[in-house]
């Protein structure tokens, strides 16, 4: 599975999302959680606070890009090309029914672009219209996923990172005991929220983590 990007540097295995889930508290939430991250392995982080407006997103994109982050680390924003060219993030995730990539690359030929994917045929599509990484799920039965349908399980997982040639991060209901199972499907990556939210220490957590899918 090809591992690079458009930066010439690999992407980190595990990639941790910000809940997005506490209005009036995102600020203190994601820089908390990238403050923890300041002594853990190299990570993706995305900031999905999808229902800010657009200058406080802003203002949390470029405060969390002043904060000190591990060497080869990655910090996205979803949708919002305006706020990662502006912020100088590395990148952007988009949802499944985002517009076309090959547009939004011409736009922002810097960034490294991620697209969310629920199954097989959306996994081929998106690789080829030019995605750099896939977020394939939901692996498991999580809570945050139901509007997606039932669990995709691991053998789809598996379909899915073996029909296309970029990293594949599988995600929902992703634990510590699950991760090495996603990784002998074929997995670039792990991708969770709550595995992360909830740890009272990111670092131990992440540490653990690499261990697991090395």
């Amino acid at each position: 599975m090809k591992a690079s990007t458009t930066s010439s540097a690999p992407l980190p295995r595990i990639a941790v999302i910000s809940s997005g889930t506490t209005p009036g508290q995102e600020g203190n939430r994601t820089e908390s959680l990238l403050r923890g991250l300041a002594e853990a392995p190299p990570c993706m982080i995305l900031i999905r606070e999808k229902h800010l407006q657009g200058g406080k997103l802003f203002s949390l994109a470029r405060d969390a890009r002043e904060l000190p982050l591990p060497a080869g680390s990655r910090l996205l924003v979803s949708e919002r090309i305006d706020i990662a060219l502006a912020g100088g993030l590395d990148g952007v995730h988009l949802p499944e029914e985002a517009c076309s990539l090959h547009l939004l690359r011409q736009a922002a030929p810097s960034l490294i672009f991620g697209r969310s994917v629920h199954s097989l045929r959306d996994a081929v599509a998106a690789a080829e219209a030019g995605a750099d990484y896939l977020f394939f799920s939901p692996v498991y039965s999580t809570p945050s996923k139901l509007a997606f349908g039932p669990p995709q399980g691991t053998e789809k997982l598996r379909e899915a990172c073996r029909a296309v040639s970029i990293p594949v991060y599988a995600l929902g209901g992703i634990s510590v005991e699950r991760a090495k199972e996603c990784m002998e499907c074929g997995a670039w990556g792990i991708a969770a929220i709550s595995l992360f939210s909830d740890s009272t220490d990111l670092p131990s957590t992440i540490e653990t983590l690499y261990r697991t899918i090395a």
